[in-house]
């Protein structure tokens, strides 16, 4: 079997839990897998023992019994392989759309990663070809629907279970829609026999769920980050003011998130001639708005708790996820690991965060195109007022897209829906967390794309005075979408803000003129 070279950097896997860089590195950038040597000989002591177990006349589950419900039933020797293939299939139940590329990718590096930890009792073959699989580029199709969040994340893990077998679709390095068993043969990797226990070992796994946690962190690193910057711009358009985020003000109150997030808006802000301008005595007023005076403290409080999310995202990558393990002195015992809830539960509690954060961002799109409270600027940032509508239905999609996020912010984790005969009575729904984490992902990167239009546009309108060498390379990257003049076709403009802030070119175009700033 070849393990195809791709152009990134390779990865070694089963030395150890992966690092969330060394998924996302697999996941998005098709960094090529190596197996640890170390780890194949553990998964060849530890199938020892299942296949001792495949030939007591007692039943063992998973080894020589039926799943979930029918665990009583006793299978035959010599139906075992058919049991173990009826399962996958039986169990690439999905529906609905496609889910993206490297969420597959990522599920499947971490189901990798579990198989190498020795403790499934598959046989090193199988880790292999998963590895190979992944550096040839063969996407398995997984759907939308068919994941409960318990058992594991059952139907996406057997879609990717069913190409391991060289059935059912997938998709090459191109993108290019054929059979899996074309598929292999053309990367010259065979097809998997599946042996006793195997078929479970590769479905028993909460790896959809976090791996697309392990994604929605590094998102989230680079636009929280960046919401500093777009709050520090729209404090700087409004005339707001920097002393809320002195130091010695957040001491006050020791969360590490504030403390970070009023470093970021104290640095980007540091030395702009517009701040200058209005901090002397002449000044009446007393204090912002909370939208700007409070910003590192809503900023700060979502770091905190990606920090926690980060935490139970390293506990589930150091994690042997399956149903029944075989344990490190040889026992083969059921568990109940497969519960997504530790996964589930951080979630829910991003998208919580991720909510807030897009709705004090608007707070902040509103207040700039309002004369009442822009303090100077025209109404909608409008060019010629009554003929021109400026900036106001951009901030009606901020606000709808807003609307949008508190709604995806009702925990999936609160509900249960009982299956498989009611053996299985309590499940986490941490698919569908996750699935609702990505989409409100997206939306906040529209609203601070929004904002940024807005608050570059708001410092152009001050001139001359000018903005902070960071603010002002950030607004660089828009300036086309942001001039002021009269109206045009708003949309693209939208969009090009929004690549800027998630592509992460806006970050950069801050550190570049003031240095690394502090990520969540």
């Amino acid at each position: 079997m070849t393990l195809l070279d791709t152009h990134a950097p390779a990865v070694t896997l089963g030395s150890g839990a992966p690092t969330p860089a060394e998924v996302a590195a697999i996941a998005r950038d098709d960094a090529r897998i190596v197996l640890d040597p170390a780890a194949l000989d553990a998964m060849a002591a530890t199938r020892a023992v299942i296949e001792s177990l495949a030939q007591d006349p007692q039943p063992h589950y998973g080894v020589s019994t039926g799943f979930g419900a029918l665990a009583t039933t006793f299978i035959d020797r010599e139906r075992r392989a058919q049991l173990q293939l009826s399962l996958v299939r039986s169990h690439a139940a999905g529906s609905g759309p496609e889910v993206e590329r490297e969420v597959i990718r990522a599920l499947a590096t971490l189901r990798l990663s579990t198989l190498l930890t020795g403790r499934t009792g598959a046989r090193p073959l199988v880790a292999e070809t998963y590895a190979a699989m992944l550096n040839a580029g063969i996407t398995p199709v997984v759907h939308e629907y068919g994941s409960l969040g318990c058992s594991g994340d059952l139907a996406p893990l057997s879609h990717v279970a069913l190409a391991v077998i060289g059935e059912g679709p997938v998709r090459d390095r191109e993108g290019t829609l054929m059979d899996a068993a074309e598929a292999l043969a053309a990367a010259c990797i065979a097809p998997v026999a599946l042996e006793e226990k195997e078929g479970l070992a590769l479905i028993n796994g909460t790896d959809g769920m976090l791996g697309q946690l392990v994604l929605a962190l590094a998102d989230l690193d680079r636009l929280v980050t960046t919401a500093d910057v777009t709050a520090a711009m729209s404090v700087e358009s409004l005339l707001g003011s920097d002393s809320p985020f002195a130091e010695d003000l957040q001491q006050l109150r020791p969360h590490p998130g504030l403390d970070a997030s009023a470093r970021n808006m104290r640095r980007v802000l540091a030395g702009s001639p517009i701040v200058a301008s209005h901090r002397g005595p002449e000044c009446t007023r007393v204090q912002d708005a909370y939208s700007l005076r409070c910003a590192p403290q809503v900023g700060g409080a979502v770091r905190d708790t990606m920090a926690h999310a980060r935490l139970v995202a390293s506990r589930e990558l150091a994690a042997a996820v399956d149903n029944p393990v075989v344990t490190p002195d040889g026992r083969v015992e059921s568990n109940g690991s497969f519960h997504g809830a530790p996964v589930a539960y951080v979630l829910d509690f991003l998208a919580i965060a991720v909510a807030d954060l897009a709705s004090m961002s608007e707070r902040r799109i509103d207040r700039l195109l309002d004369p009442a409270r822009n303090h100077g600027l025209p109404p909608f940032l409008a060019h010629e007022v009554g003929v021109d509508s400026g900036l106001m239905i951009a901030q009606y999609t901020a606000a709808g897209i807003v609307s949008e996020l508190k709604r995806l912010a009702a925990p999936a984790s609160a509900d249960s829906i009982p299956s498989s005969a009611m053996q299985e009575d309590h499940v986490s729904m941490g698919w569908h967390a996750a699935r609702k984490l990505r989409t409100a992902i997206d939306g906040l990167a529209r609203v601070l794309g929004i904002e940024l239009l807005a608050a570059s546009r708001g410092q152009a309108l001050r001139a001359p005075l000018e903005p902070s060498a960071a603010t002002g390379a950030a607004a660089a990257l828009i300036a086309d979408a942001a001039r002021p003049g009269a109206d045009r076709f708003l949309a693209p403009e939208i969009d090009a803000a929004a690549r800027a802030v998630r592509s992460g070119d806006v970050l950069r175009a801050v550190e570049d003129r003031i240095g690394p700033l502090d990520h969540a």
